[in-house]
C-alpha cells in the first residue's frame, strides 16, 4: 500500500469503518445478480428475472435519498439500523415466493420492499468527509480508496452471488447478501465515534438537495450509466448460459470490476489539475465508448478483455462525481446528495436490465449489447448538455447559498476529483 494509502488510516476509527462499510456494500454487488440468477434458474424467463430486479432498483431510487435525508437530521445509527431490518425482511419474503413458485405479483411487492437497502457506500464518503472536511487532498484519496472498495465489492460479490445460486441453490446468493447487509450496517453503525454529528435542525430546510443544477446533472448521466451497468450484467449472464458456462457470467463480471479497480487505485495516487467538470465529462464519453467493442464479442474470452478495457473509466469517473458532488451540495445535505447519485445508477440499472432481458429473449443475447451501448450514447449526450452547469457557481462548502468564485479556480483549489 502507498504511502497515501497508509496515511489516510492513521485517523483512529477509519479501519473499522472501512471494513463495515465492504462488508455492507456486497449486498449491492450481490442482491440484483443473485436475483437474475436465481428467477432464471427457477423459471427460465430472463424477462421476468430483469422486472424483479429493475422493481428493487426503482424502489432503491425512490427510498434511498429519503434515508440518507434522515440521515443527515437524526444520524446513522438511529436511521439505518430500522431501515436494514425492514429490507432484509422484504429480501427473504421475496426469496421465499420465488423457491414456493408463488405468483409474479408477489416478487414485485417484496422487490419493492427490498429497496429500502441503505446506501452503505455514501454513508462510509460522508465518515471521510467529516474527517476531511479540511484537507482535499486527502479527501481525494478516500474518494478513490472507497472507488476500489466499490469495485472489489463487485469483483466478490457476483462471484459470490452467482456460484453460490448455481452450485448450491437458487436462492443461496441473495440469502447471503441479506446476512452481509445486516452485519455490515450493524458493524457500522456501532461506531459512533467516527459518526458524523447532524448539523443543527436549525440548518435544515426542506428542499432536496436536488435543487442543486449541478447535482441534477450528474444524477441525470447516472441514470444512463446505469442503464450500462444493469444492461451489462443481465445480458452476461445470458451470453455465458447460451455458451454452456453460465457460472463463468460471475468471473466475466468480476474481470470488468477489475479494470475499475485497478484504475482507482492508481487515479487515487494523482494529483491530477483543471477543472473536476471537464475531467468528469471525459470519463462518462469513455465509458460510453467502451461499449462498442461487445458487440464483437463471440466468445467469453474476447468478452472478458473487452469489459476489463471499459472497466478502466469507471472509478476515475466515480471519484471524480463524488467530488462533484461535495462541490455542489451543501454539507447539512451531502449524505442525501451522494445518494442521489446512487439512486441515478439503481434507476439506469433498473431500465437497462429490464430493457436488456428483453432484448435477450427476443432476439438472444449478443443482441442484448446494443442496449449499453444506447445507454453510453445517451450518457454522453447528457453529459454534454449539461456540462456547464457542473462548471458554475458551486455552493457554499456549510451549505448557505451560492459561491460566486470561479469554477475552475475552485476545481484547481480544491483539488478533489
Amino acid at each position: 500500500m502507498s504511502s497515501s494509502y497508509r496515511a489516510l488510516f492513521a485517523t483512529p476509527g477509519t479501519r473499522g469503518f472501512t471494513t463495515a462499510g465492504l462488508l455492507g456494500r456486497l449486498p449491492l454487488a450481490m442482491v440484483g445478480i443473485g436475483v437474475v440468477t436465481m428467477i432464471s434458474q427457477l423459471t427460465g424467463r430472463y424477462g421476468l428475472a430483469g422486472a424483479v430486479t429493475a422493481a428493487l432498483a426503482l424502489s432503491a431510487a425512490v427510498l434511498g435519498p429519503q434515508i440518507s435525508r434522515l440521515v443527515d437530521r437524526h444520524g446513522q445509527a438511529r436511521v439505518l439500523r430500522p431501515a436494514t431490518l425492514a429490507s432484509v425482511a422484504s429480501v427473504m419474503g421475496l426469496l421465499l415466493c420465488a423457491q414456493l413458485g408463488a405468483p409474479d405479483w408477489t416478487l414485485f411487492v417484496f422487490a419493492a420492499g427490498a429497496g429500502g437497502m441503505p446506501s452503505v457506500g455514501a454513508m462510509v464518503r460522508a465518515r471521510w468527509a467529516a474527517i476531511h472536511r479540511d484537507s482535499p487532498s486527502a479527501l481525494h484519496t478516500a474518494y478513490s480508496w472507497e472507488s476500489i472498495v466499490d469495485e472489489l465489492c463487485f469483483i466478490v460479490g457476483p462471484i459470490l452471488s452467482i456460484g453460490l445460486s448455481t452450485a448450491w441453490f437458487p436462492a443461496a446468493g441473495p440469502l447471503l447478501a441479506a446476512v452481509f447487509l445486516l452485519a455490515g450496517v450493524g458493524w457500522l453503525t456501532a461506531q459512533r465515534a467516527t459518526e458524523p454529528v447532524p448539523e443543527p435542525r436549525e440548518r435544515h430546510t426542506g428542499d432536496s438537495a436536488l435543487r442543486s443544477p449541478g447535482l441534477r446533472v450528474l444524477v441525470v448521466t447516472f441514470v444512463a450509466t446505469g442503464a450500462i451497468f444493469g444492461a451489462v450484467e443481465v445480458v452476461t449472464v445470458a451470453f455465458a448460459e447460451e455458451r454452456g458456462h453460465k457460472a463463468a457470467a460471475s468471473l466475466v463480471l468480476a474481470v470488468y470490476a477489475l479494470g475499475s479497480c485497478l484504475a482507482g487505485a492508481v487515479f487515487g495516487l494523482l494529483r491530477p489539475a483543471g477543472p473536476a467538470a471537464l475531467r468528469w465529462l471525459l470519463g462518462v464519453c469513455a465509458m460510453s465508448v467502451s461499449m462498442i467493442p461487445l458487440q464483437l464479442a463471440g466468445n467469453l474470452p474476447f468478452l472478458a478483455v473487452a469489459l476489463f478495457v471499459a472497466g478502466l473509466a469507471i472509478a476515475p469517473t466515480m471519484v471524480t462525481t463524488m467530488a462533484l458532488v461535495e462541490a455542489h451540495v451543501p454539507r447539512t445535505k451531502l449524505t442525501e446528495g451522494m445518494t442521489w447519485t446512487s439512486t441515478g445508477l439503481a434507476v439506469g440499472v433498473a431500465l437497462g436490465s429490464s430493457a436488456a432481458g428483453w432484448v435477450v429473449d427476443a432476439a438472444g443475447a449478443r443482441a442484448g449489447y446494443a442496449v449499453p451501448v444506447a445507454a453510453g450514447a445517451v450518457a454522453a449526450v447528457v453529459a454534454f448538455l449539461g456540462y456547464r452547469r457542473l462548471r458554475g457557481p458551486v455552493p457554499i462548502r456549510g451549505g448557505r447559498g451560492a459561491d460566486d468564485r470561479d469554477p475552475d479556480r475552485h476545481d484547481d483549489q480544491e483539488h478533489v476529483a
